[in-house]
């Protein structure tokens, strides 16, 4: 089968070689709060090829903001619980019936731009690949955290490809993490849309995050999430507030969809003006207050506790 990946003209030149990271990132996962949601907070840990060389931070009661970011790093969840926001109106989804439940694995067409015309990316994994060698068979489209990264994530004992979906398996003791691109264009977005079809099996006990977070690693420059929740869960939005010191705050929309489902979740992020969410096509809701402005990167997180099952990833696009 003919992988499908549509790559602007302006961004081929070196924007396709991409080895193993000079630096990863990483969100440690400890759980969710009353409300089921993570906590999130930055964190730089070792350069890969040496995950062994990788220090555990110790549990703190609080997170202290790492000096210096780099363009190189990730969301890291606190352990500490967050305050939560002054009561703020929660936008709902239109009162239509909930959208319907999209078709299997591998009955997306032929032609991806069908589906993101504009997209400067696109994956949907039609190349079959085996734990342990997805980032060598994948190198411009997915930048795995390497394995021991804070003492949590092992990508290459819990990713495949196979059957045209990316397969991450949950419930075995070890989280999964990785950004979508290659390594050059995948922290460059300012603006664009960006969209997964995604469902997940079992795993209850277990959630997902799919979001935006900042290259500058500073988390007043915004975090944005969508979708993420816990499995057997509804998927949510969670878009945060950029005022430093109270990037905890963040307005939630529901999707009223259940993970066990495939769907298509999709953010369109027009700089300092709006975020626009919609699933399957039917927006959500738009924000148009702490709206990011610069460099952001597409990713996901799986945390190594809860039930056995699978996120199942049938296909990704970004846009610039």
């Amino acid at each position: 089968m003919i992988r499908h990946r549509a790559i602007l003209a302006v961004a081929t030149a070196g924007a396709l070689v991409l080895g193993v990271p000079t630096a990863a990132s990483a969100r440690t996962w400890w759980g969710w709060d009353g409300e089921r949601r993570w906590h999130n907070a930055p964190v730089n840990p070792t350069p890969a090829p040496a995950p062994d060389e990788t220090e555990t931070p110790a549990p703190t009661d609080e997170w202290t903001p790492v000096a210096e970011p780099t363009q190189d790093s990730a969301p890291i969840e606190d352990s500490a619980p967050v305050a939560e926001p002054a009561p703020e109106a929660e936008p709902e989804p239109e009162s239509e019936a909930a959208p319907e439940a999209a078709p299997e694995a591998g009955a997306s067409p032929a032609d991806l731009s069908a589906i993101a015309p504009d997209a400067s990316f696109v994956e949907d994994f039609t190349e079959d690949a085996v734990t342990g060698l997805v980032s060598s068979l994948y190198p411009q489209s997915w930048q795995a955290y390497p394995d021991g990264t804070s003492g949590i994530y092992a990508p290459s004992k819990t990713v495949s490809v196979h059957d045209g979906v990316m397969d991450v398996a949950l419930g075995t003791g070890a989280g999964a993490a990785g950004t979508f691109g290659s390594s050059d264009g995948a922290w460059d977005h300012v603006g664009g849309s960006f969209a997964v079809r995604a469902k997940a099996t079992g795993g209850d006990g277990n959630g997902a995050a799919f979001m935006l977070w900042p290259t500058s690693n500073v988390w007043a420059d915004g975090e944005i999430d969508f979708p993420e929740g816990n499995f057997e869960d509804s998927p949510s939005v969670f878009h945060h507030s950029m005022t430093p010191g109270k990037e905890a705050e963040r307005v939630r929309l529901g999707t009223g969809v259940s993970w066990r489902d495939w769907h298509t979740y999709k953010i369109d992020w027009v700089p300092g003006e709006s975020v626009t969410y919609s699933v399957d096509g039917k927006v959500l809701g738009t924000i148009t207050h702490d709206v990011p402005t610069t460099p952001h990167r597409f990713m996901f997180q799986v945390g190594n506790w809860g039930e056995k099952g699978n996120l199942l990833i049938d296909w990704v696009s970004t846009t610039e």
